[in-house]
């Protein structure tokens, strides 16, 4: 008898455990987080911040930051709660409701409410709707990239990593004919490829403008077939555009640039493949704990 209690109390404790009891590491809840994510509440309709998120990117659990949805499967129901017809495989797992109604939807790796998942609604071709409190969820915006020549690398990149909002920066070549050139082929001018610089960045923090204004305010574009000097055509004044909403901005700016009286010897071509340079190309200035000797600072804009 005495063991049988012994058991009870064992079988107990494991039951009222907590994800926090698993002993793996989550983030810090506020006091209404919990309400939601360890018991089980509900936050008020059309009250959480991700109801109305357009941005493209990632939804990962608020506790653990396991990946949950994508973007692309977000629908608005007009049910007051952030709704996906799909979910990252083996992210979510479905269990019987307390209620013995409905399907509640938890976190596959610790186990925190999400919401609901319903079934033959009709609002998608999926025919289903994961109905997920925002405050159970956190949301990682997809990075942007582009794509800045100006001159030696080194000194365009220089720039680039220490501003706002880049998450990383690579050194590379583009735009050229040769299939994965070294640094020594490009340096013949012959290649066709120019120095480039490959910029990562969080348009949740920054823009893509405000690359391009970095990108104006630290290289002489006026120059033509080189910068300082560096001369050959792969030292080139060059941004490459990924679709139309940066070419439009790039065009913008040099009409700006032209009103203000410069001569703009900036080319603009769409984005081919990029081939990043060798590895003691990469943050060189930092490891040498050094600066660009032709690529300085002025403020235009």
């Amino acid at each position: 008898m005495k063991s049988l209690v012994i058991l009870f109390f064992i079988l107990l404790k494991t039951c009222a455990s907590t994800p926090q009891d698993t002993g793996m590491k989550f983030n810090p809840l506020t006091i209404d987080e919990q309400r939601v994510i360890l018991h089980k509440g509900t936050e008020r309709p059309y009250t959480g911040k991700w109801l109305d998120n357009k941005k493209s990117g990632t939804y990962v659990c608020r506790q653990c930051n396991q990946p949950l949805y994508r973007s692309e499967d977000k629908f608005d129901s007009h049910c007051g709660w952030p709704s996906f017809d799909d979910e990252i495989p083996g992210a979510v797992k479905r269990v019987p409701d307390a209620d013995g109604h409905r399907t509640e939807i938890v976190c596959s790796n610790c186990g925190g409410h999400l919401g609901h998942v319903f079934e033959g609604e009709g609002f998608t071709g999926k025919n289903t709707r994961h109905c997920v409190n925002s405050i159970s969820m956190d949301f990682l915006p997809t990075m942007e990239k582009a794509y800045f020549a100006s001159g030696c690398f080194w000194g365009t990149e220089y720039h680039f990593m220490k501003a706002k909002g880049v998450k990383a920066t690579t050194v590379g070549y583009m735009g050229g004919h040769t299939h994965a050139p070294t640094y020594k082929e490009v340096c013949t001018g012959t290649t066709g490829h120019v120095e480039t610089v490959e910029v990562e960045y969080d348009p949740s923090v920054t823009s893509f403008e405000e690359m391009l204004k970095l990108y104006y305010e630290t290289h002489d574009f006026e120059q033509v077939g080189g910068q300082g000097p560096d001369i050959g055509p792969q030292y080139q004044s060059v941004v490459f555009y990924k679709n139309d909403e940066q070419k439009a901005m790039v065009e913008k700016y040099m009409q700006l640039l032209s009103r203000k009286g410069f001569k703009v010897a900036t080319e603009l071509r769409p984005a081919p493949e990029f081939w990043a340079a060798e590895d003691y190309h990469q943050e060189y200035y930092d490891k040498k704990n050094g600066t660009p000797y032709c690529h300085v600072y002025r403020k235009i804009f």
